[in-house]
């Protein structure tokens, strides 16, 4: 793809961000960042996706490659869920911006797209088995094995943040009593469960929240351990806003890993993310290679 551009866009609930690079080197050329509008409707955000991929698209353009924060069907690119744009399930995403585009478009969960950038080349590169976990408003996670996105039986596997971590026992009062991996380590939960601060930066730094990161860094561990059991990985990648706050409790939570994997368990890397632009490049490189 030598001389040619492809474009990677993340779709957020608040913001679009959309870049464009070099298919052959990976250079990143461009980049422009949107509101979403979420508040309108599914076809406004529609346009104003159009209309953003159009700003940057140059000549030598040859694919789209989109992150949602939601489930896609991987056989027609259908919207099966995507929590913060109302009105965009069901939704032929794929077919619509194909159509109004005239170029191919991948479309991808956005966690996905996080851990292939992550693992291809930012900090798991050169590790065979790469976990990458986002921790922001939400959680998400991907699986790269062998440079190749995992993706399950059906389109739907890296699920991290609905593994179940306390079933029955979520760290606040709430009628969902999944007690889900999101209900404990989410920005959300973290601000459910210190309610004293005043912005999220505090959750995990300084001492207004401190009182919790003994039981994060526990609970992170847990879920760490059942990664570790189940696909051995050589890397786990931490990413969000609050993925890299951990950055200086990754000790921390190293030593609480020791105390829960069983005994000569070889441990993986434990690392935040490196790339400021992980999820718009793997939405690109997926495409690149679709």
């Amino acid at each position: 793809m030598q001389n040619r551009t492809i474009i990677g866009v993340d779709l957020g609930g608040t913001k679009i961000d959309v870049a464009r690079y070099d298919a052959a080197t990976w250079e990143r050329q461009a980049a422009e960042r949107y509101p979403t509008h979420a508040d309108r409707t599914f076809g406004h955000v529609l346009d104003d996706l159009v209309a953003a991929i159009e700003q940057i698209r140059t000549a030598d353009t040859v694919a789209i490659g989109i992150g949602v924060p939601g489930l896609v069907r991987q056989s027609d690119g259908t919207i099966v869920t995507l929590p913060n744009i109302p009105g965009a399930e069901g939704a032929p995403l794929k077919q619509q911006l194909e159509q109004r585009t005239d170029l191919p478009v991948t479309l991808e969960n956005d966690a996905n797209c996080f851990t292939l950038a992550e693992a291809l080349r930012g900090a798991g590169k050169g590790q065979d088995v790469v976990v990458g976990i986002t921790l922001g408003t939400g959680v998400g996670g991907g699986i790269v094995i062998n440079g190749t996105l995992f993706r399950g039986a059906h389109g739907y596997g890296g699920e991290i943040g609905h593994m179940l971590l306390q079933p029955g026992q979520p760290p606040f009062a709430t009628e969902d009593k999944r007690g889900d991996v999101e209900q404990f380590l989410s920005g959300n939960a973290m601000g459910k469960r210190c309610e004293q601060a005043k912005n999220p930066g505090e959750y995990l730094s300084g001492d207004t929240c401190s009182f919790m990161h003994p039981d994060l860094f526990r609970e992170l561990a847990w879920l760490c351990t059942n990664l570790v059991h189940a696909l051995d990985p050589s890397a786990i990648v931490l990413g969000g806003s609050a993925g890299r706050a951990l950055k200086p409790h990754l000790k921390d939570i190293q030593r609480e890993l020791h105390q829960w994997v069983l005994p000569g368990t070889p441990l993986p890397a434990l690392v935040t993310a490196e790339l400021e632009d992980s999820a718009t490049l793997g939405a690109a490189l997926l495409a690149a290679h679709s």
